[in-house]
């Protein structure tokens, strides 16, 4: 006998008040219970729980932060190191805070990475990667402004040297700079600004952004290994027969990822939490000098590839403009590439090799971007690297466009090797 349509309601007449007027409940049911995903899921699907979950690390170590720092550019620095030596449990939190940042772009650029290898940006999920894309870009903003706060030496010049990049823009470009850093140089307006942009203008942004980022995968559906749409093959229920309830099955899947992700962190955190300078650059412990220039001024590594592409290209103006463009031509990946087959195991050779090629290149141009090295022959790299870059778009547009790519049979039901 069929179960009474609310018979999963709370029982407990309190919670069964508040459900009958805002269905709480319901709704974590509709997405989690209710959701099926695929069976075929690997580990590549834990960075979409991971990166949530860093989400809230960050936001909750970042309220802490606040309580305890003075956003100006006399007290800056030194309520960083208040909060590492004298408030209590203070260091762990800030470490917490830097480690989770890095983190955050590691398991995002894995995210990316998968949705490269399994095409989960093709049809029907253009708008899924856009928004996605758009979280990317606020986590960019976020990040900076977050990296310019502690005011030590690379915090002040990067700011410095990211900032005129504006100057770039035509007519506009140097009243454009003195706006957004208030005034001639970074100084204390640049970094009230920065710290109100930081805890509270895009933390707005990124949670609508990753609100609708999972509206609209649960839309669409999720994507997997496969490339098959689940949602094509369902039972007399009206359930997709290669898919399963996304609670308690991945729920708990995911819980194995974040236990070892988690011990992971906890490691880097309290052995090693600069992480040997690329986490947390040794010029950041001095504090902001603008009469001293650091020895090599680079952003953090998780802008170095674009950092690198900015650097190898003479001209300023056109420097800037391929440092946007790298960016700007993920967002058109959808319709760049006109292949009929999503996954990369069903894919033509060459799509594997340009997409392993890519990923290389994103790495070697962000080893570059460091810039620890003074070997003049790497700006000629970065510029041939830069042009790798660049033409995966354009080999992959012409690759499917033209029907050179040479596919193998895709199966009509999701298939478990890996």
């Amino acid at each position: 006998m069929a179960a009474a349509p609310d018979a999963w309601k709370p029982r407990n007449r309190t919670l069964r008040w508040i459900e009958d007027r805002l269905p709480i409940f319901g709704f974590l049911r509709e997405h989690t219970v209710e959701y099926y995903a695929p069976k075929n899921f690997n580990f590549m699907y834990f960075f979409g729980s991971l990166a949530l979950l860093l989400l809230v690390n960050q936001i909750v170590t970042g309220i802490f932060l606040a309580m305890n720092f003075n956003p100006t550019s006399a007290g800056a620095f030194a309520s960083i190191e208040y909060i590492m030596r004298d408030v209590e449990w203070g260091w762990l939190i800030r470490y917490m805070h830097v480690t989770g940042a890095s983190l955050f772009f590691v398991v995002i650029y894995l995210h990316m990475f998968r949705a490269l290898m399994y095409g989960s940006y093709k049809q029907p999920r253009e708008l899924l990667w856009v928004i996605g894309m758009l979280i990317y870009l606020a986590l960019m903003a976020e990040a900076f402004m977050g990296y310019v706060l502690p005011w030590g030496q690379m915090s002040f010049w990067g700011a410095k040297v990211i900032i005129s990049l504006f100057g770039a823009v035509p007519v506009i470009g140097n009243k454009l700079v003195e706006w957004i850093m208030g005034d001639f140089l970074p100084s204390g307006a640049t970094l009230n600004r920065f710290f109100a942009l930081h805890v509270i203008a895009l933390p707005l942004v990124l949670l609508l952004l990753v609100v609708l980022h999972l509206g609209a995968l649960h839309t669409s559906g999720s994507n997997n290994p496969d490339g098959i749409e689940i949602k094509q093959h369902k039972g007399a229920d009206g359930k997709p027969l290669d898919g399963i309830p996304f609670h308690p099955y991945y729920t708990v899947k995911d819980l194995v990822g974040v236990g070892f992700f988690l011990l992971l962190a906890a490691f880097i955190i309290f052995y090693q939490p600069t992480f040997f300078g690329l986490f947390l650059e040794h010029d950041n412990y001095v504090p902001a000098n603008s009469l001293v220039t650091p020895a090599a001024i680079h952003p953090v590594w998780y802008f170095t590839p674009f950092y690198a592409m900015l650097r190898s290209v003479p001209s300023k103006g056109l420097g800037v403009i391929t440092l946007f463009a790298a960016i700007a031509v993920l967002f058109f990946l959808p319709w760049i590439d006109r292949g009929k087959v999503k996954a990369m195991r069903y894919r033509g050779a060459s799509y594997k090799v340009a997409l392993a090629i890519f990923a290389l290149t994103f790495i070697w141009l962000g080893k570059i971007g460091i810039g620890e090295s003074t070997w003049i022959g790497d700006t000629y790299i970065a510029r041939a690297l830069t042009g790798v870059y660049f033409g995966f778009f354009v080999f992959l547009w012409a690759y499917t466009y033209f029907g050179w790519e040479r596919t193998k049979p895709v199966p009509e039901r999701v298939t478990m090797h890996e």
